[in-house]
């Protein structure tokens, strides 16, 4: 393993951002094709119904996420800022509570979803048409939920580290893996739905060993640990997570709405008809937000790490940078979008009617992806200076709009209304957090310069 070269205190802020999004962002991007291959594979080779069931499956999985996010965005820039005060002793504490935490959380989920999947597949928006497709794929996915969470929730302090290409490797190991065992679980072994989970299983597995490797090696700045369990730092961790959890938490239940309000008002077969085109487009959705949040996550510790220094000058030079590289990326995706869609949705069904409508709506949902380049990182550095509950807000805010509109514009008009909940909500709360990032920022960087004024005297 070589010596990290960033150096978040001297290193120009351009490069920087640039060396820890870039990677970061393709990690995302590659881990994507974890759902977008099960969902292929499983649309052309299992049959359109197979595919909403696994559908249905996704705030489930969208949920299990959110804890990893609790525990690795909610320590990586507490650890970040510790590194930047010199203090390595506490950043080693902030990183062995973080796995106990995961560990622990792990076994509370995998019995809690064991037990009580049937009737929550039930009403995340199952059919008696698609339920044992559902239930078949729930059951061996989160027989892997310590795997899920502790690769995913430990691979963003080796990012805060500077190891963005370790970070990047996590990933992509594990989509790689996915890749190849999906077409030999579902194709040559004729094992369907419950292929395409032990696949994913599998590969959680190997980026799970990976990221401990990794963490546990003597070449690591912070090594891991398995002591030092301490109440205290576990609290700090939630308080700083706790917003992002309820980010990514509440998607799983705009993803239960979508369904619901799609089977409700689409009715006996044009139901299981809107789920399936809402799966295509949720997946194509995930080619946009996870590299876009790779990008914001990822650059991070700079923000972290100069916040904890003092450094105000270096701070607002990197988030400058975050938004304009994601105003970039969304660009390109639009333009992606509205030359290649057709052929996306080609890869998941052979039904003209559900390729036809999945275009559209695709193109839909993601009108609005190019604010969207601007409230995400103003919600995601708002946390990295430590303001969680003003990135609360922002994204709550987003949330709420989303979820009015999933309600409100079905009932009034069709059940396709529903896709048009997604690109109301994005400009709105843009031009919300843009107002509020521009009025708290300078407050935000005085308090902290201040701060640092007191503790060197």
């Amino acid at each position: 393993m070589k010596k990290h070269t960033n150096d978040f205190e001297h290193d120009a802020i351009p490069q920087l951002v640039l060396r820890l999004a870039i990677p970061t962002m393709l990690a995302q991007l590659v881990s994507v094709l974890y759902s977008i291959v099960d969902r292929m594979y499983i649309g052309i080779g299992v049959g359109d119904l197979a595919l909403a069931g696994v559908g249905v499956c996704s705030p489930i999985v969208t949920l299990l996420s959110s804890f990893a996010s609790l525990v690795g965005l909610g320590g990586s820039p507490i650890m970040a800022m510790r590194m930047g005060e010199g203090n390595q002793k506490e950043a080693r504490r902030i990183l062995n509570n973080a796995f106990l935490m995961l560990l622990g959380l792990s076994l509370v989920l995998t019995v809690l979803f064991w037990f009580s999947k049937a009737q929550l597949l039930m009403w995340f928006g199952a059919s008696t048409s698609t339920f044992d497709y559902a239930n078949t794929y729930v059951s061996i996915y989160t027989t892997g939920t310590v795997f899920a969470l502790i690769s995913a929730g430990m691979n963003s302090f080796l990012i805060a580290q500077g190891f963005s290409g370790l970070g990047m490797a996590t990933v992509v190991l594990g989509a790689v893996l996915n890749i190849i065992l999906d077409p030999v679980f579902i194709f040559l072994c004729h094992m369907g739905v419950a292929g395409a989970a032990i696949a994913t299983v599998l590969s959680q597995l190997a980026s799970c060993v990976f990221v401990l490797c990794s963490l546990f090696s003597k070449k690591m700045p912070v090594r891991l640990g398995i002591d030092g369990f301490q109440l205290r730092i576990v609290k700090k961790i939630v308080s700083f997570g706790f917003s992002l959890f309820l980010i990514i938490a509440s998607d799983s239940i705009l993803l239960i709405v979508l369904n619901t309000v799609l089977q409700r008002y689409g009715g006996p077969g044009e139901g299981d008809t809107l789920v399936t085109c809402a799966t295509i487009v949720q997946s194509y959705l995930l080619l946009i937000t996870m590299p876009l949040g790779g990008i914001t996550l990822g650059s991070q510790p700079v923000v972290s790490f100069n916040y904890g220094l003092g450094s105000a000058p270096r701070m607002k030079q990197a988030i400058r940078c975050i938004v304009l590289l994601c105003v970039c990326f969304c660009t390109l995706m639009m333009v992606v979008t509205h030359t290649c869609s057709p052929l996306y949705v080609s890869l998941f069904t052979r039904d003209p009617e559900i390729r036809m409508r999945s275009v559209r709506y695709i193109k839909l949902f993601t009108a609005m992806i190019i604010p969207l380049a601007v409230q995400y990182p103003l919600v995601d550095e708002t946390t990295a200076l430590g303001q969680v509950k003003l990135a609360l807000f922002c994204s709550a805010f987003r949330k709420l709009i989303f979820f009015s509109c999933l309600l409100l514009l079905p009932a009034v008009f069709t059940a396709e209304a529903a896709f048009f909940s997604e690109p109301v909500a994005d400009v709105t709360a843009a031009c919300m957090t843009t107002l509020i990032f521009r009025h708290c920022f300078p407050r935000i960087v005085a308090s902290r310069l201040q701060e640092r004024e007191r503790t060197q005297v």
